[in-house]
């Protein structure tokens, strides 16, 4: 895809990333169909691109919803030559405090509801011989925080879900890539949705970690418009890489949690090659 009159579908438009994809594909000539769960919130893009810019509502949690707008969106624009997953949110608690409701929420919207939107959108995409899906996934989808516990449950999932389907669908000049920023100058933080705290974790790593988002204390460097127009340019990219990552945070954390987990692999090798039947 090098064309500058590309169509793209993106998940949860009405802020952070996804409304800065939004705003920088209509920009440069792109036409973009649009998924948010607050219709109104992009009244101002479509008064500004009108037909270039495809609204629906959608929450991703409902599946049905989910194949619905994925199929309208492909019959009325055509061919789609990019999917990017971006709705989702942040669960704050230890997995001791989060309930079952946030449990399942958590998952729905972040892992299943990705799913699903992949699944909605191959079909089509074998059917006109090929396209991309960006996937958000997170530094957190590599390395871990306490009292972040389901959270990285979803990102971590999506990760193995996008490794294994993105082999799949090769022969079909289908290519996935996860998208991995750090801590971004969106209003990710003040979606976060928090358990009721549990005294004992107060003094806890998972205490202070609750702590430092409640205070706002998280160093955040990511700038959401670079990032968002790192995207674009990924898209264009062949081969497609299978992550891109975002953010000095993201490179640093990211390398230093693989370095140690190989340390780790590598110290445990005979007992791995002793296990072996016959060995």
């Amino acid at each position: 895809m090098t064309n500058s009159s590309a169509t793209w579908f993106i998940t949860g438009t009405s802020s952070g990333f996804g409304r800065a994809l939004t705003e920088q594909l209509l920009a440069r000539g792109d036409r973009v169909a649009a998924t948010l769960r607050k219709l109104n919130a992009l009244d101002d893009l479509k008064a500004q691109y009108g037909d270039r810019l495809w609204i629906a509502t959608l929450d991703v949690t409902d599946t049905a919803a989910v194949r619905g707008v994925v199929d309208r969106a492909f019959a009325e624009l055509g061919r789609i030559d990019v999917v990017v997953n971006n709705a989702g949110y942040g669960l704050v608690g230890a997995g001791e405090e989060v309930s079952d409701d946030q449990i399942r929420h958590q998952i729905d919207t972040n892992l299943i509801g990705s799913i699903q939107v992949i699944r909605a959108a191959l079909p089509h995409l074998r059917a006109q011989g090929g396209g991309r899906i960006l996937q958000l996934s997170s530094a957190g989808g590599q390395i871990a925080f306490p009292a972040l516990g389901l959270y990285h449950a979803s990102k971590w999932g999506i990760e193995g879900f996008v490794e294994a389907v993105a082999q799949e669908v090769a022969p079909f000049n289908i290519a996935l890539t996860l998208v991995e920023p750090g801590a971004t100058q969106t209003d990710f933080g003040s979606s976060l949705v928090a358990a009721p705290p549990t005294p004992a974790y107060d003094a806890t790593p998972a205490g202070e970690i609750r702590r430092a988002f409640a205070a706002n204390m998280f160093p955040v460097v990511g700038d959401a418009s670079k990032m968002a127009q790192a995207m674009i340019d990924c898209a264009a990219r062949s081969p497609a890489p299978r992550r891109l990552a975002l953010g000095s945070d993201t490179y640093t954390m990211v390398r230093a949690a693989l370095v140690e987990r190989l340390a780790a692999l590598d110290a445990q090798k005979d007992i791995a090659l002793a296990t072996d039947a016959g060995a």
